[in-house]
């Protein structure tokens, strides 16, 4: 257990932000789960969703949930996929 005021701010602090983390990051796995189905079932969809998916993951990069590098990779393998479709 923390022993200083500043010690015991700091843990609620973290605890905030790692609850707040996980919620980002859960809802980028879903998200890209999410777009694996549609990339089968509806094309004019996944595009849409693919672009959500890549404005959520410039987001985590920028509050920096997720490292730089790892948002390019999942970036460049959505729009892979993304630019795999066919045009429509």
């Amino acid at each position: 257990m923390p022993k200083a005021k500043s010690a015991e701010k700091q843990a609620r602090s973290s605890q905030r932000k790692r609850l707040q983390n996980h919620s980002v990051k859960s809802t980028i796995r879903n998200g890209l789960s999410r777009l694996a189905v549609l990339l089968t079932s509806d094309p004019k969809a996944a595009r849409t969703h693919g672009y959500h998916i890549v404005s959520l993951l410039d987001r985590a990069a920028k509050t920096r949930v997720l490292h730089v590098n790892a948002t390019r990779r999942y970036k460049a393998r959505v729009m892979s996929r993304l630019n795999a479709l066919p045009k429509s």
